[in-house]
């Protein structure tokens, strides 16, 4: 839940999409002084209109004299160029400051992070988030915490403005992992909640009566109590993108690769959102797995 009682800090938050608007938004609504970084300024701008506070033209600029730099973009690739080289957030940050990486990126990011970090005098988190961008909104995300124990006490607070559960997970990169965890979980659930929608549409059920019956029973899941009509209807142009489902399970694949650990559904699922992507669907929801079934 949103924290307000916390001390007021200097920080910055680098990266203002679907998720880092509203996450930076109850940052400042907390009492926190804010200076954003986006790579469109535009939308920089626009978070300024909405809140106050002020932007940076570079993440250096606004990691300056933060005491938490907060970040929230695409990719390995993407959190590379927010905070490394002249400009990046690395080069602004003064000695003792933290940075916390809420892109579900690698683990191996992850470490080079922290020892990029660790070498200038700085704390380092790797914190990826679930509960989507109705949960950033509603301030509602839960986040799982790798790296150093003192930096996480003293982010905790502060991440609590924007969250109902921060946990420490362990070491630099446990949060990244327990992440794809997360993801590996979604990916099932989706793909079993697809199948048995569509089997009850070809079944002649009531589809919407169906759901109001399951979800009172073992059954149940965030997926079906957000997703399940929507997918009845056939609805996909908002949520989380079925590009990001791949880039997540193509990091789950990757790691379980090193780890020796099995994942056969993950990756027929993955292969599922690929034939999504081949129908035009990049940016539809993860939800959009029945429309295989519905359009076979």
């Amino acid at each position: 839940m949103a924290n307000e009682t916390a001390k007021s800090r200097k920080v910055a938050f680098l990266g203002l999409g679907v998720m880092g608007y509203p996450m930076a938004g109850h940052l400042a609504k907390a009492g926190h002084e804010v200076t954003v970084y986006n790579r469109t300024q535009s939308k920089a701008s626009n978070w300024v209109k909405d809140h106050g506070s002020r932007a940076a033209p570079t993440p250096a600029e606004a990691a300056n004299e933060a005491e938490i730099v907060f970040a929230c973009v695409g990719a390995d690739k993407d959190i590379r160029a927010v905070v490394y080289g002249g400009d990046g957030a690395l080069a602004g940050m003064r000695d003792g400051a933290i940075f916390v990486d809420h892109t579900t990126a690698s683990a191996v990011i992850a470490g080079e992070l922290d020892e990029a970090a660790r070498a200038k005098g700085l704390g380092f988190l790797d914190a990826p988030v679930s509960g989507g961008q109705t949960g950033a909104e509603n301030g509602a995300l839960t986040v799982m915490v790798g790296g150093d124990a003192a930096a996480f006490e003293a982010a905790e607070p502060v991440m609590d403005c924007y969250a109902r559960n921060v946990t420490h997970m362990g070491e630099a990169g446990t949060g990244q992992l327990t992440k794809m965890v997360n993801q590996i979980c979604i990916a099932g659930v989706v793909q079993g909640l697809a199948e048995a929608l569509n089997f009850a549409q070809r079944a002649g059920l009531d589809g919407e009566r169906v759901l109001d019956v399951i979800s009172k029973g073992a059954a149940q899941s965030w997926q079906m109590d957000n997703r399940g009509k929507t997918m009845l209807r056939g609805e996909f142009e908002f949520g989380f993108a079925a590009d990001w489902m791949r880039k997540d399970l193509g990091m789950c694949i990757e790691e379980a690769r090193k780890n020796g650990a099995l994942l056969p559904l993950s990756a027929l699922v993955d292969q599922f959102y690929a034939r999504i992507q081949r129908r035009g669907g990049n940016r539809w929801d993860t939800s959009s797995l029945i429309h295989l079934l519905q359009n076979i």
